[in-house]
């Protein structure tokens, strides 16, 4: 094999174990196997319900013959019908609104969940930088703030009797 060659194959082999290459390639594999799940969804489930609250019949296949086919006299079909499959086209509507709403509200939920977490790194900084402005205590005025520590026990304590 030329030097050239190699060269190729080998910036080829670190394109391909780069980490987002290999994460782009997950998430393709995914989404192609959660596609077929709405796809089923939507002809196996969603269209047959549909078709039956609108009159029993299947919207999958409801089409508009423009052209109708044509037939010999023993009923082989020689030229196919010219349709439009409106059937079709719906239920694949169906399917991308279906998709886009479930990576809409799965998009939503990530942005509230980095929200709630980048609140919470933000509050332990905030909390790590006031610890840090705050000079330590003189003894004097460690001890005083124990004995008012120790007075306040003491009454919570005498209340309650």
């Amino acid at each position: 094999m030329s030097k050239n060659k190699k060269g190729f194959f080998t910036e080829f082999k670190k394109f391909i174990m780069r980490g987002n290459v290999i994460d782009m390639a997950v998430g393709v594999i995914i989404a192609g196997a959660f596609g077929k799940i709405t796809t089923s969804l939507v002809n196996d489930v969603f269209m047959p319900l549909l078709g039956a609250i609108i009159g029993k019949i299947d919207l999958g296949k409801l089409n508009l013959e423009i052209v109708p086919a044509v037939t010999n006299a023993d009923g082989t079909v020689i030229t196919e019908a010219v349709t439009i499959g409106f059937g079709t086209l719906l239920s694949t509507i169906i399917d991308f609104i279906l998709v886009s709403f479930i990576i809409f509200l799965m998009i939503k939920i990530f942005a509230k969940t980095r929200e709630i977490t980048e609140k919470k790194l933000l509050r332990k900084k905030e909390e790590e930088s006031q610890q840090a402005e705050k000079p330590p205590l003189s003894s004097t005025d460690q001890l005083l703030t124990d004995i008012l520590a120790e007075l306040k026990k003491q009454n919570t304590g005498n209340e309650n009797n």
